[in-house]
């Protein structure tokens, strides 16, 4: 499947369910997802893949299949959850245990805000983390985002530090 955009390291395109063992490995790993909620089930992740693919015909803008370039694997997911608001989505980023720390969540980020961006359709970005995740507090610190205070989120049954990214 074509890129959509890339980064230097990073390609991203629509996940398939070609893709599903691979995104087992993030967002079935109860440890990478561990301050979003928890795993999700081998059994759902079809119907996850199924729904951004929707999001991306419906608004321009989705999750997206992180893809190493220098070996063409899937690595992560990053992307917009769209939100009630057309002009709004926030920003998501996931990666399998032995892609951490290589500042590839960094680099998604940046790419992602850039293409949507380019996109021209949405207008406020948000983001959210478990105020014990410090690594996804400092990614979103670094990509720009104004940290506006502290916030109850359902569907993570969880209070999290609330960002917001302005285009």
């Amino acid at each position: 499947m074509d890129l959509l955009f890339t980064s230097k390291r990073l390609g991203f395109r629509l996940l398939t369910k070609e893709d599903i063992d691979a995104c087992e490995q993030f967002w079935g790993n109860e440890e990478v997802m561990k301050y979003c909620g928890g795993s999700t089930s081998s059994a759902l992740l079809p119907q996850v893949i199924d729904f951004y693919q929707q999001c991306q015909e419906d608004f321009g803008l989705s999750v997206y299949g992180v893809i190493d370039l220098a070996t063409n694997q899937v690595i992560g997911a990053a992307g917009f959850n769209m939100e009630d608001s057309v002009d709004q989505a926030e920003l998501i980023f996931h990666f399998s245990k032995p892609n951490w720390n290589k500042g590839y969540a960094t680099e998604a980020g940046i790419a992602c805000l850039t293409f949507a961006k380019e996109q021209g359709n949405i207008q406020k970005i948000n983001a959210s983390a478990s105020i014990a995740n410090k690594a996804s507090l400092d990614v979103l610190g670094k990509i720009g985002f104004q940290y506006m205070g502290i916030k109850y989120f359902e569907d993570t049954e969880q209070e999290e530090a609330y960002f917001v990214f302005v285009l």
